[in-house]
């Protein structure tokens, strides 16, 4: 049987495995905070004590921390203070993470819930994580772009974060210009601990333990399915974004706090064959893979894509 093969062939025995229902009102059977406690700074590592353990089958309410505050020289009042944004309305747990929560030196930003210790995961298995219910914990978030960022590196040429406001109920962000963006939410990390042998791994780039995706498609009522490897599985979640378009083209999303309702199923032995991550939704399968040349093409070819779309949009603009 080849890699090819087998890898479809696991996919195909996940998917179809036998159903295991969802909670009624997808009420979950514990609640993880994300507090100086529960939660780690721009990396991941199976060497990180388990915050939390549960069973296959447990749905679980997890909060997540947006790490945009708490990358910049003010602390999480004074910064979004400036945008006229109560301290009231500025979560303690920013203010407690920024104060408390040391973050790994070159590693990434991402502050990440976690890990999640699946009773009976070994390495060789999968673990099936499905997206319940995602619900906003702040009506704004933060975009951030400038020189070097994202895959157009020199189109902005100075640091331009911007905190946008949004109506968690109406799910719209409020653009300049009186623009209303509709929501999408998702989390931009989820991720099981990386083999042993990695003591540490940046939480930036994503990998064969899944991790930083960024897949917008990855909302409520879609599964993603991670291959294990290590004892417990160790998941951890975070990069919580309020919307974002095929990619971080930018170098960011609408960088929003989320509270994600997961639910942790474990198919035993069903990722030996997996090389990667693999998820789907109600009318998709999607195949995942990274590698650095893909990166290095994208930043190749996006330029010019940019130059070639600003160039119509002059002469459509011209002919009117």
């Amino acid at each position: 049987m080849s890699c090819a093969f087998a890898a479809l062939a696991a996919f195909a025995l996940i998917s179809s495995a036998a159903a295991q229902p969802a909670p009624a009102d997808n009420k979950p059977d514990v609640t993880l905070g994300s507090t100086p406690d529960t939660v780690i700074w721009g990396y991941l590592s199976a060497r990180v004590p388990p915050v939390l353990r549960s069973k296959s089958g447990t749905t679980v309410r997890i909060d997540t921390m947006s790490h945009q505050d708490l990358v910049t020289r003010e602390d999480p009042v004074t910064y979004f203070g400036k945008a006229g944004i109560k301290p009231e309305e500025v979560l303690q747990d920013a203010k407690d993470i920024y104060a408390k929560v040391p973050r790994g030196k070159g590693l990434g930003v991402h502050v990440l819930t976690g890990p999640i210790w699946i009773e009976g995961a070994v390495p060789g298995d999968a673990l099936e994580v499905r997206v319940l219910d995602l619900q906003f914990r702040v009506p704004y978030g933060v975009n951030n772009t400038g020189p070097g960022s994202g895959v157009l590196p020199d189109l902005v040429p100075t640091p331009s974060p911007r905190i946008i406001k949004t109506d968690p109920q109406r799910k719209v962000a409020f653009l300049p210009g009186g623009i209303e963006l509709p929501l999408g939410p998702f989390l931009g990390i989820m991720a099981v601990a990386p083999p042993p042998d990695l003591i540490v791994a940046s939480s930036g780039p994503p990998n064969k333990w899944a991790g930083n995706l960024d897949l917008k498609v990855l909302g409520v009522g879609s599964t993603l399915y991670i291959p294990v490897f290590n004892e417990g599985a160790l998941f951890f979640t975070g990069d919580p974004h309020g919307v974002q378009g095929d990619g971080e083209v930018d170098g960011g999303a609408l960088e929003q706090s989320l509270t994600g309702t997961l639910q942790f199923i474990l198919h035993k032995g069903a990722g030996k064959a997996m090389r990667w991550p693999r998820a789907e939704d109600a009318t998709n399968y999607y195949t995942l893979g990274t590698r650095m040349e893909f990166s290095v093409h994208a930043g190749a070819q996006s330029p010019q894509t940019a130059k070639q779309m600003i160039k119509r949009e002059e002469r459509m603009n011209a002919g009117r």
